[in-house]
């Protein structure tokens, strides 16, 4: 029979980029997985910092390549978008390469000012505010217009949001404003207009009933997200029509108007199967934008991402062992792990997302079908299809086994409620943080230890 590399080969090809099979272990991007797990233990969290940079700058590039080559008269801002991971070190190595950022929520704003403290960042860095603001999110807007934060655009999610800034802002500090478009949603979803945004059909009367004539604002910026993610569907292509229409019309009527934020969404690599055609939708969006301005003889506006789980999401995994095999019946063979998905991968739990599974050991052993359990008390605590084909395969085997999902750098630490309380009070893992010197040896850092028993005990109110 097979071995289990051979078997994943015939199957989807692999080697692949960033793996490498050396003495029957697995390493990811040059890591030797089996020393870390040796060295560090399981259930490991793992973040590969310089990832993030490499995914930064392939994105400028191609956006780079694409202005070129169309002849496109505006600008890219490469934003990344912080609710996908506000870790200090994430947000740290993005900063690296020349990019501006996305809030959220308050309390993004205190993050950036203390980046800025740290000569991370400068003010005269673009900061794309959005979301449904509380008051305390507007307050600490119009705090850091005032402290020399001059390039902060808060995008109005809805007409009342700007009453505040009208209020506060003084004369002698001009704000810069976004709008963001009310987007429809995909035909198969339970709403035909996202919660949030301005109407599109309102837009326009908004900004000449409230905004035009106040010399205190100008609307810079047209927002948009496209809730299907970047995608070569007609339902993409429709919808960003349709905003870069409205943006065309609203120009002729606001000169000010000069940035397009088309918000994120670009794919990540959540499969072994996984075949984006990044150049391509680069240059299709860039080409249709330059196309639709045409038609309405309009200046083509500078582009605006948000790219989050592209930004992070190829720069993490968890590793696992195996604690212990169950046949819990003539088909079903359980492989039980010394973790939890709902506690450390929460959205294979929500929303049923695959990540690139493997295993780290045993490759020239056979294979056979298995399905996955986390170690909760809870029946949806498993994993037990791929993307790319309905059913998990391991290494066949009685030795020690360890596996790992890869790619899941994107909120999964934030949803799981880093250094909180965990279903089954499951503790948090391990985390290592890995690095490249300058002479391409490995750093590790531990950025946080495998949560313990007094500390949960502490947070529960059952110790001081």
């Amino acid at each position: 029979m097979q071995s289990y590399q051979e078997f994943l080969d015939l199957s989807v090809g692999f080697p692949q980029d960033g793996y490498e099979i050396i003495e029957d272990e697995l390493y990811f991007n040059d890591l030797n997985l089996m020393e870390m797990i040796e060295t560090y233990g399981t259930p490991l969290r793992f973040t590969y910092l310089p990832i993030i940079s490499k995914k930064i700058q392939q994105a400028k590039l191609l956006f780079q390549q694409a202005i070129i080559k169309n002849n496109y008269r505006g600008t890219y801002k490469y934003c990344y978008c912080t609710k996908s991971s506000h870790f200090k070190h994430i947000v740290e190595e993005a900063l690296k390469n020349e990019i501006h950022l996305e809030t959220s929520s308050a309390f993004d704003m205190p993050m950036i000012d203390a980046l800025e403290k740290k000569g991370a960042l400068s003010k005269d860095m673009t900061v794309i505010c959005n979301g449904f603001k509380t008051f305390q999110y507007k307050q600490y807007i119009i705090d850091m217009l005032h402290d020399g934060f001059k390039n902060i655009i808060p995008v109005l999610d809805n007409k009342e949001e700007f009453n505040l800034y009208d209020d506060e802002v003084e004369l002698d500090t001009p704000c810069n404003l976004g709008i963001r478009i009310a987007a429809e949603e995909q035909p198969d979803s339970q709403f035909y207009t996202s919660r949030l945004g301005v109407r599109m059909e309102d837009v326009i009367d908004f900004y000449h009933n409230k905004i035009e004539n106040n010399p205190n604002f100008q609307v810079k910026l047209l927002h948009f997200f496209i809730n299907s993610g970047i995608s070569d569907t007609p339902y993409y292509w429709n919808e960003l029509e349709k905003y870069v229409t409205l943006y065309c019309k609203f120009k002729k009527i606001n000169p000010a108007l000069d940035t397009l934020d088309i918000g994120g969404g670009m794919p990540f690599k959540d499969s072994l199967v996984f075949d984006f055609d990044y150049e391509y939708m680069i240059n299709e969006i860039v080409s249709r934008i330059k196309e639709i301005c045409a038609e309405h003889d309009t200046m083509e506006p500078d582009i605006i991402t948000e790219f989050g789980k592209y930004t992070v999401a190829e720069a993490s995994g968890i590793l696992y062992k195996v604690l212990g095999r169950k046949q819990q019946n003539d088909r079903e063979k359980w492989l039980m792990l010394d973790g939890s998905f709902i506690t450390n991968l929460p959205d294979v739990w929500a929303l049923n997302q695959k990540y690139i599974l493997l295993p780290i050991n045993n490759w020239d052993s056979e294979y056979e079908r298995v399905n996955l359990g986390g170690i909760t008390c809870d029946g949806q605590d498993y994993y037990n299809q791929e993307a790319h084909m309905n059913s998990v395969y391991m290494p066949k085997t009685r030795k020690v086994q360890y596996l790992g999902f890869f790619n899941t750098g994107a909120y999964q630490e934030v949803l799981s409620g880093y250094g909180g309380i965990h279903h089954c009070l499951l503790p948090s893992p391990k985390h290592v943080i890995i690095r490249r010197n300058r002479d391409e040896t490995f750093n590790f850092e531990v950025f946080g230890e495998e949560q313990n028993s007094k500390q949960v005990l502490k947070i529960l109110g059952y110790t001081t």
